[in-house]
């Protein structure tokens, strides 16, 4: 670790940052969103976002603090987020009483400040309990908003009390950091952090504080850096957002330190391209439960908890700065796509307000914070995002200038005595053009460098003053190299078309891209409620069976390479249908950045009717639905603030990742517990997993209501791998109560629990069909859900049966002749002459008890 800093000596950067006074949006949706976020910034009550620090400092606050995240352990970073968010907006508009409200903020932490250093919203017990192994929500990652605002105060507002303050506030930091031993240090990096490191060598640029860096490289994870540099994806069961920001701070250590750290930028570069190409959705989005799941094993992952918004926001930053450093196309391609597509799409275009989860599984709906109750980290991020629109549509290079998006907007680019105004179709048209204007005579050249995009549909087309160029392309952008004259007009058109992308692991499960733009079908709006997991956090439900599937007459395989002639674009908007599928008429395709207030579908699964690849993919959306239904209570082992709301106590218990999964451990002697919820005078099971082989096969004692549940080694039919078991919780156990403690107490060998502990209702078991009911003829005896034979009389001149057949419980099953259907659909049966025999199957919920269906179906003129 570095001790001496003299100077330091950053990396000449290829490209650099236009200031965001420098660039105005003139997009009219993109106007919008930043109206929205500054309508929203506006609304803020200073007393209340700075209660907390009052009270922590001992002075008496001036008015209540807000509810939610920011009366919890994690209270105070929205402050950090919304100081960030507020600077940027002053930058970008110029907004005098913007500036004010920073200023008043900063005046109220100035106060606050302890004479140490330290300053927060909660006490530095937390960052006690960290240390000592017992839980606590994450008071590192809250620190880093909090030093992330100062910063950002200083640098886009000119703040000096902010810098002051970060300065003093780094000091405490280093203090503290600099006194652990390895082994605290391990304790510490094993809770989420945030982007410490990276926020620390920001410090450390602007005060050149030796202490500040060596404490910027304590946060620098060596033990994942290593192997992720050396190509070995080991991201499975990491958290995404803990894991993102610590790439940011390696990056970030390269462009404060300089080529002697090149060890940092190759672990950022790698990852990035691990999370891009073998951990993300068509989106851009990224994670399950906040998690990234194995390499390019996605569809599996595909949920309402998918692509937490935070991540893409961490994404963006990342995609910037590689760009920055080294004019690759890739990390432009990568940021148009998410910005679109998650970015973009994460904030309502009339509330302003912003998403946490992006469901990937088709049939939910986008959810939104509310202004005041809730303050979500993705909150923050939001705030962030839509305050800084304009600061990656340009960046400068030593002879000119690249566009790195295509956005209407004004670029003041001084040091070349120009003005750009680009006037943009896209992302829905398909051309661009750029007025020259200059503000001094030119001297040289200066070239123009325009992004040629992956999703291109064929040739690009330029044109200078109305006159067709050849396009001189270098790294994948078009280059215009001359001296510019006043009124110079440049137009680019970039072609596009309809593309189906599959996932790695499900190439017949396919999402629609047109150009930039990623499409979604709407599926209506019927029983959109929302349910609440974590600490507070709104995610959207499915209480009814959806058909994410679209059935083709031949392979899937011949569907897609037949693409080009599979869809048709309804009139002038960006409307699309597809041909050769039983949704036809049924489904339109649209961006999906602009989908609010209703369900819909981006990913759906080509199949073949009655494939293997089909009776899979409803037997698997089945068991996913029988167990989200069934759930009383989830809870995702390890994920702090999920823990948090399960009350997570305990003594020498710890988080860890093993095997791709997250642990919630305990060391010999030590326990850890939760509460959980669950229905009164029920009877309930709680299901856990945990693992077999090298650190398993180890005694665990699970209590549940002060009643031993399990005593011993979890039984195991593999010889190393995960295993889940349930344990009944009878009625009398739980009697009255609404709530549950559970204790896993560890006496010998370290060991835990993994994955999802649940409190589930059992599965039913009547396997009896609810309906069976033709579309002609006549059932007799009518039906009724015990009777097992029945005869259908049908005309003679019948060729056909239209039946439909729905189980007990919607999660149940039903097969013909042993084919699974799905049972929401219609069946046609064709009659190979005077009678034929349909034989139907009902399987209970649980998957297992079976009633077989006999139905004779008769001709008119048989006997």
């Amino acid at each position: 670790m570095p001790t001496e800093f003299s100077a330091f000596s950053a990396p000449a950067a290829l490209l650099n940052d236009y200031p965001l006074d420098r660039v105005r949006i003139n997009d009219p949706y993109l106007q919008n969103a930043f109206a929205n976020e500054v309508r929203y910034l506006r609304q803020y009550e200073p007393d209340r976002l700075l209660a907390g620090f009052r009270e922590t400092r001992g002075l008496a606050p001036l008015a209540e603090p807000y509810p939610g995240w920011e009366s919890t352990e994690i209270r105070g970073h929205t402050l950090g987020h919304y100081l960030k968010s507020l600077a940027q907006a002053c930058a970008s508009s110029g907004d005098p009483e913007l500036h004010e409200r920073l200023e008043t903020l900063i005046a109220g932490l100035a106060e606050c400040q302890f004479e140490n250093g330290y300053l927060s919203a909660f006490p530095e017990e937390l960052f006690d309990r960290i240390e000592r192994r017992q839980p606590a929500w994450v008071p590192w990652y809250t620190m880093h908003k909090i030093v992330a605002g100062l910063t950002a105060a200083f640098e886009y507002a000119g703040s000096e009390r902010a810098l002051a303050l970060a300065a003093k506030l780094g000091d405490w930091i280093a203090g503290r950091a600099l006194a652990w031993t390895p082994e605290i240090r391990l304790a510490v990096l094993a809770v989420e952090y945030g982007g410490m490191n990276d926020c620390l060598y920001d410090l450390y640029r602007l005060t050149g504080q030796t202490a500040h860096v060596e404490a910027a490289h304590l946060f620098d994870e060596e033990t994942l850096f290593g192997p992720i540099r050396e190509g070995r994806d080991i991201l499975r069961g990491k958290h995404a957002n803990t894991t993102i920001p610590k790439f940011l701070g390696a990056l970030n250590r390269y462009r404060t330190l300089g080529e002697s750290e090149r060890f940092y930028l190759e672990a950022a570069e790698r990852f990035w391209e691990m999370v891009v190409h073998h951990h993300s959705y068509i989106t851009g989005g990224n994670s399950e439960w906040e998690h990234f799941g194995e390499p390019d094993l996605l569809d599996r992952e595909r949920s309402n908890f998918t692509a937490e918004t935070c991540n893409t926001y961490n994404m963006l930053k990342l995609s910037r700065e590689l760009f920055k450093l080294s004019g690759d196309v890739k990390y432009a391609d990568f940021y148009e796509n998410t910005f679109l597509n998650a970015i973009l799409s994460s904030q309502h275009p009339h509330t302003g307000m912003t998403m946490y989860f992006q469901p990937m599984a088709t049939g939910y709906f986008k959810v939104y914070s509310s202004p005041f109750d809730h303050f979500w980290c993705c909150t923050g991020t939001g705030m962030e995002s839509f305050t800084k629109l304009n600061d990656s549509l340009y960046f400068q290079a030593a002879d000119g200038i690249f566009v790195h998006q295509y956005v209407s907007s004004e670029l003041d680019a001084e040091a070349f005595g120009l003005k750009l105004l680009q006037r943009s179709a896209l992302p829905e048209g398909d051309t661009a053009s750029f007025a020259v204007s200059l503000t001094r005579p030119q001297s040289g050249r200066v070239s123009l460098r325009f992004r040629l995009p992956a999703w291109l549909a064929g040739e690009a087309e330029l044109t200078l003053n109305g006159e067709r160029l050849d396009i001189q392309s270098h790294g994948g952008f078009a280059v215009v190299d001359r001296v510019w004259s006043d009124g110079d007009e440049v137009e680019l058109r970039l072609p596009m078309t309809l593309r189906a992308v599959g996932l790695p692991d499900a190439p017949h499960a396919v999402a629609f891209k047109y150009g930039p733009l990623v499409l979604s079908a709407g599926l209506g709006q019927e029983d959109m409620a929302e349910s609440a997991t974590g600490v507070a956090v709104s995610v959207p439900t499915r209480p009814m069976l959806v058909k994410d599937f679209l059935t083709v007459p031949g392979s899937p395989d011949e569907w897609l390479r037949s693409f080009a002639s599979r869809w048709e674009r309804r009139g002038e908007d960006l409307e699309f249908v597809l041909r050769g599928t039983d949704e036809d008429e049924h489904l339109t395709f649209t961006p999906h950045y602009k989908r609010h207030g209703e369900r819909y579908g981006i990913y759906w699964r080509i199949v073949e009717a009655d494939s293997p690849e089909m009776q899979r993919h409803i037997l698997d959306a089945k068991r996913s639905s029988r167990v989200e239904d069934r759930t009383v209570d989830s809870l995702p082992v390890g994920n702090d603030q999920y823990e948090l709301e399960h009350k997570v106590r305990g003594e020498r218990t710890f988080v860890d990742v093993w095997d791709g999964s997250t642990t919630r451990r305990a060391e010999t002697g030590g326990w850890f517990g939760y509460t959980l919820s669950v229905r009164p005078r029920e009877e309930q099971v709680l299901e856990a997993t945990f693992f077999s082989g090298h650190r398993g096969d180890r005694p665990i004692t699970i209590e549940a209501g002060g009643t031993l549940l399990f005593e011993g080694v979890p039984a195991s039919d593999v010889e190393r791998g995960f295993h889940t078991h349930r344990y009944p919780l009878p009625a009398d156990l739980i009697g009255e109560r609404d709530t549950l403690d559970v204790i896993f107490r560890v006496a010998g060998e370290e060991t835990g629990i993994f994955g999802i502990l649940r409190v589930l209702i059992p599965f039913d078991t009547e396997a009896s069909l609810r309906r069976l009911e033709f579309s002609a003829g006549t059932l007799e005896p009518p039906f009724e859900p015990a009777r097992m034979r029945y005869a259908l009389h049908l005309p003679a001149e019948s060729e056909t049966a239209e039946y439909l057949a729905v189980p007990s419980r919607r999660n149940g099953l039903v097969y013909e002749s042993g084919v699974l259907i799905e049972d929401t659909m219609r069946r046609t049966v064709k009659l190979g002459g005077a009678r034929t025999t349909l034989r139907l199957t009902s399987k209970a919920e649980d998957h297992t008890a079976a009633r077989d269906y006999v139905i004779e179906i008769v001709k008119a003129d048989t006997n």
